[in-house]
């Protein structure tokens, strides 16, 4: 009799090691770190700036963006590569279902099924069909290797056809026909998600057209509408009772403070702008707002590299 213990310890060796936790620890690392060194810029302890003459707010902005960024960042772009592999494997997944039916209508059970697909290739997910292969010939039952092969993948089509799968084998009936719908009825959906996804890449373009146009926006006020008010004000103090006058105006005394502020203010729409714009693209692609992290960090790339050359 095989002992529970090591068939478990067999098991364990084809779970995939969730990097999720490592990847947030990382980033939050950065986080505190760029957000400590963005604090000190802001109390003037440091001067880490990204250019020569940028002042004690802006170097904390800049530093908070890079703060920003390291967070989101590797977060964003690893949620991106795992849900990226889940597609890979499920737009596989019909084909596996389809074959494991025609072998059960040779007379095979499941389990006998699944070890014979094993050495099939259905791209990514070949690497799941052989640790499924692997756990039936250590004695495992065919429904528990599923459910470790669901709980692998994690996504709502796996579980679902998982349960269907799993449902039909513990009833006893004719496991191939039910393989032949749930392999249908998963290619029907997949095209389903193909046709939304399309149209929902033009929204998606839209924003980041909307994003550029923001920038281009700001760009053009600082080139052409901030200097000419700089210019009235130097021409107002220089003019006949122009000291008069300026003397009665506290705008016109500060307004290169006024100008800088204004300044600022844009650069902080846009690192909202970025964000909100980059978790919007991310629930129109897929529904999930975390998905919309690396999205955030392209803009926040952009913005970041614009308003240093603005």
């Amino acid at each position: 009799m095989a002992n529970p213990d090591l068939e478990k310890a067999r098991v364990r060796l084809y779970e995939k090691a969730d990097r999720k936790p490592a990847i947030i620890a990382t980033g939050t690392v950065l986080m505190v770190l760029a957000g400590f060194i963005a604090f000190l810029n802001l109390i003037n302890s440091i001067s880490l700036g990204f250019r020569a003459d940028q002042r004690p707010i802006e170097r904390f902005l800049f530093w908070l963006i890079v703060a920003t960024l390291g967070f989101i960042g590797p977060y964003g772009f690893f949620l991106a590569k795992k849900q990226r592999e889940i597609k890979q494997i499920e737009r596989r997944l019909p084909d596996f279902l389809r074959d494991v039916a025609e072998a059960g209508r040779f007379g095979m059970t499941l389990a006998d099924a699944i070890v014979v697909s094993g050495g099939g290739r259905y791209g990514k997910l070949t690497p799941e069909i052989k640790k499924m292969a692997a756990q039936i010939t250590w004695g495992v039952p065919a429904t528990e290797a599923l459910r470790l092969f669901a709980t692998r993948v994690k996504t709502p089509m796996v579980e679902r056809v998982v349960a269907i799968i799993v449902k039909s084998s513990d009833a006893g009936g004719d496991v191939a026909d039910v393989l032949t719908m749930v392999s249908h009825d998963t290619k029907e959906n997949q095209l389903t998600e193909d046709e939304r996804r399309i149209a929902m890449s033009t929204y998606i373009a839209v924003i980041y057209i909307s994003f550029m146009v923001f920038l281009v926006t700001i760009w053009i006020l600082n080139v052409t509408f901030l200097p000419k008010m700089l210019e009235a004000s130097g021409a107002l103090e220089g003019g006949a009772g122009g000291a008069a006058l300026a003397g009665a105006s506290p705008l016109a005394n500060n307004l290169p403070e006024v100008v800088f502020n204004v300044k600022i203010a844009f650069f902080v729409a846009v690192i909202v702008h970025a964000l909100g714009d980059g978790i919007l693209a991310g629930v129109l692609d897929t529904g999930k707002i975390a998905n919309g992290l690396r999205h955030s960090f392209i803009m926040l790339v952009i913005a970041m590299f614009a308003f240093l050359v603005i």
